[in-house]
C-alpha cells in the first residue's frame, strides 16, 4: 500500500514546521515484512514528513540492533521522537488517520523542549521521580484518541521518567486481547491503573499518581 498525504495537509504541516526550534530525529524501528506487514507504511509516512522540513531527520534501525535493545523495542513498526532531548515519546504501529496529527504536534513540542500543558500540570509532572509506563491504545479512526495520545506524550516530554507508548490497536490484536481493550482510547499505567475514554489533563495526572 502506498501512503499519500493530501497537498492541503502537507501545506498545513509545512506551516507548523516553520515553528520548529531544534532538530528532531524520528527513530524508526523496522523488521521483516513477514513479521511486520505495516512497516513499509510507517516508513513511507516518516519519509514524507522528513521531506517537509530539513529540521526533521530519520534514523532507521532493525530488529536485533543495539538501538532496538537499548530502547526495549518489542513491537514493529516503532517510532521514537527525539528533539531538544531524547524523549520517551513512542509510537507502535502506523501513525495514520487522526494519529498523524499527533505525530506532527509531537515533533513541534519535542523540537521546543516544552510540552503543550498548563504550567501547574507541568510542575506536578516534573516532580514524579519513579518510572511511569503509559500505554495508550488507539485506532486511526477514533476522534477521541488524539487528545489522550497527545497528553500522554506531553507528559513524557515534561519528565524523562515517563515512557509513553501510543499503540495502534488494529495492528496488535494480541495486545488488545491481553489488556482487554474493548473500546478506545484505553490507557494502562504501570499495568496497575486502566481507564477508557478521554480525561482532562488533571484527571489523567491523578491516575498516574494513583498508579504510583
Amino acid at each position: 500500500m502506498t501512503i499519500s498525504i493530501d497537498p492541503e495537509v502537507v501545506e498545513q504541516v509545512r506551516r507548523i514546521f516553520k515553528l520548529l526550534e531544534h532538530q528532531v530525529t524520528l527513530n524508526l524501528f523496522l523488521t521483516s515484512e513477514s513479521k511486520c506487514p505495516h512497516c513499509k507504511e510507517a516508513e513511507e509516512i516518516v519519509n514524507l514528513i522528513s521531506r517537509i522540513s530539513p529540521k526533521v531527520n530519520i534514523k532507521k534501525y532493525y530488529e536485533g540492533s543495539e538501538e532496538a535493545k537499548k530502547y526495549n523495542i518489542d513491537k514493529y513498526p516503532a517510532i521514537i521522537v527525539h528533539g531538544k532531548e531524547e524523549y520517551n515519546v513512542r509510537y507502535f504501529g502506523v501513525p495514520a488517520g487522526y494519529e498523524f496529527g499527533v505525530l506532527v504536534e509531537d515533533i513541534l513540542y519535542a523540537s521546543r523542549g516544552r510540552p503543550d500543558l498548563p504550567e501547574n500540570i507541568i510542575e506536578r509532572v516534573r516532580r514524579i521521580s519513579k518510572p511511569v509506563h503509559i500505554q495508550v491504545f488507539t485506532t486511526p479512526t477514533c476522534p477521541y484518541c488524539p487528545y489522550v495520545a497527545k497528553v500522554a506524550h506531553m507528559f513524557a516530554i515534561a519528565n524523562n521518567h515517563i515512557v509513553s507508548d501510543v499503540i495502534n490497536a488494529v495492528e496488535f490484536p494480541e495486545l488488545v486481547e491481553k489488556f482487554r481493550v474493548y473500546a478506545v482510547p484505553k490507557v494502562i499505567i504501570n499495568s496497575k491503573v486502566a481507564f477508557e475514554g478521554s480525561l482532562t489533563e488533571e484527571e489523567f495526572l491523578r491516575r498516574i499518581e494513583e498508579a504510583l
